[in-house]
């Protein structure tokens, strides 16, 4: 599993935060042919709200048993080999776990966020996989990664990012919801 592959599966996880902010609207529509090549760098206060996200016993690394409990709950059926070669990049101590330093390292290592890792994160939510994101689907999935969440603040968080007004999260308002603080690298 490479490089990016590890950021990817950050970014799905940390998008809980980005569904709760209204300000983080914009229109994408050019991503389509030359925007898979581009690059958004993350602020060091979000990478820590994704670490945290994978940290669970908060004590400031992340074991190979937390990664992989993070990617079950996604829906990413992940072996003990593959979380190991993972591991085998992002340790860089080889103390058998990735502290926060590592976890930058890693970003840093792998350019940032690109736009076709986000298109993946879509996808994670998608459960269904018809190019829109509801409300149950956002209920689900937050569930399935252990967050509490009614169903009332799910369709807070689907309106709040929801820009055309359909009910619904598209694919470029999803894209808006996660790069609009993002720095383009």
């Amino acid at each position: 599993m490479s490089t990016p592959r590890f950021l990817d599966l950050q970014y799905n996880i940390s998008k809980r935060k980005y569904l709760k902010k209204p300000s983080r609207m914009f229109s994408s529509s050019s991503r389509q042919n030359s925007g898979l090549s581009q690059v958004f760098q993350p602020t060091v206060e979000e990478m820590k709200k994704v670490f945290d996200k994978f940290d669970k016993d908060k004590d400031g690394k992340i074991s190979q048993v937390e990664y992989k409990d993070i990617l079950r709950a996604l829906g990413k059926g992940s072996t003990t080999r593959d979380v190991q070669k993972i591991f085998e990049v992002a340790d860089l101590d080889g103390d058998g776990f990735i502290d926060f330093k590592e976890f930058m390292e890693v970003n840093r290592r792998g350019g940032g966020v690109k736009t076709v890792d986000i298109q993946s994160a879509f996808r994670i939510f998608d459960l269904d996989g018809d190019g829109k994101i509801t409300v149950d689907e956002v209920f689900e999935l937050l569930k399935r990664l252990g967050e509490r969440c009614s169903l009332q603040e799910c369709r807070k968080m689907v309106r709040a990012v929801d820009s055309n007004q359909d009910g619904v999260i598209d694919m470029d308002e999803f894209m808006t919801m996660m790069t609009k603080s993002l720095m383009l690298g």
